[in-house]
């Protein structure tokens, strides 16, 4: 792998309890394909020179006997673990049983990833495009920088069908500079109309035209100092809540907030879908299906010739 070759993060340790069962390793296609494939295959094609996944321990075998019969000895791999134990000692909860959500995730790469990376969630497709123009960005920006990136989408390409949804609300400047990303946990259509489920339970119009986070970011390693200190900080406040969470968007903020670094925003015509609830299966399946058709990916990713 080249100096500037950047390596591509894989959260995959999420328990899918709104879809009913691991989203990371379900089937969208006839021939077995997962997401994460597709997600490999852009990779592959964009550029990056090595696979990280962040997984649990209690579905590791089955998730790496699936990942090395397909991807075999085409790109890097290694697998490392997240755990609610993960933490410095002194906050160690023997009551919590959830880890501490996406930005604790990403501390657990530290030991492997030494180069730029981009990390994303197992069970979003983001596109090829996507990955294209991140991992050009990432190649061409220096490791011991603190210029970071986000892959932002539009609102209306991203929402389920069946529920509400979690998005990241992106405010950004005049030069596409991150502002601020303000997490809605409570979007979905109703009646046909946009809304966003306030904290105090109030419904307010949501453009779909809204920039918004799908968790698709790109850093130099310089950010895990930066996520140490802002989750001892987090710990510190939270540490006896079973369900609080360390997010990265919330990561971001902390980051922006401080001047330590600046988050430059990515647009992308890349189509972004994934799978929420079970019932978004079938939409996804549909979109795969269409993809191959137009001769965007084959019908076997793994086969030799499109090595």
């Amino acid at each position: 792998m080249g100096a500037n070759t950047p390596t591509l993060v894989i959260m995959a340790a999420g328990m899918g309890s709104r879809y009913g069962g691991l989203k990371q390793m379900d089937t969208f296609t006839p021939e077995g394909d997962t997401i994460i494939d597709f997600s490999i295959y852009d990779a592959l094609r964009a550029g990056f020179g090595k696979i990280v996944f962040i997984i649990r321990r209690h579905f590791a075998k089955a998730f790496k006997d699936t990942i090395s019969d397909k991807v075999g000895g085409r790109i890097a791999v290694e697998f490392v673990y997240q755990d609610v134990a993960d933490v410095p000692q002194t906050y160690i909860n023997t009551e919590r049983i959830k880890p501490w959500g996406t930005g604790h995730a990403l501390l657990m790469a530290k030991h492997v990833v030494k180069e730029n990376f981009a990390i994303i969630n197992a069970d979003d497709f983001y596109g090829r495009e996507a990955f294209k123009i991140m991992a050009k960005v990432l190649s061409e920006n220096d490791e011991n920088s603190f210029s970071f990136y986000s892959m932002s989408y539009y609102l209306k390409n991203t929402i389920s069908d069946y529920g509400a949804v979690s998005r990241g609300e992106c405010t950004i400047d005049d030069h596409d500079f991150l502002l601020k990303v303000k997490e809605r946990p409570n979007i979905e259509y109703v009646n046909g109309k946009l809304l966003s489920k306030e904290e105090d339970g109030r419904l307010i119009p949501i453009s779909g035209n809204t920039v918004v986070s799908m968790n698709f970011w790109g850093f130099t390693p310089r950010c895990f100092e930066l996520a140490e200190q802002a989750f001892v900080t987090f710990l510190e406040a939270k540490k006896d809540d079973l369900k609080a969470e360390f997010y990265i968007p919330s990561l971001v903020n902390k980051i922006i907030n401080s001047k330590m670094a600046k988050v430059k925003v990515l647009k992308s015509g890349a189509r972004w879908f994934g799978v929420t609830y079970k019932e978004d299966k079938a939409k996804v399946e549909k979109a795969i299906k269409t993809l191959r058709k137009q001769g965007v990916y084959p019908i076997n990713l793994w086969s030799d010739d499109v090595a």
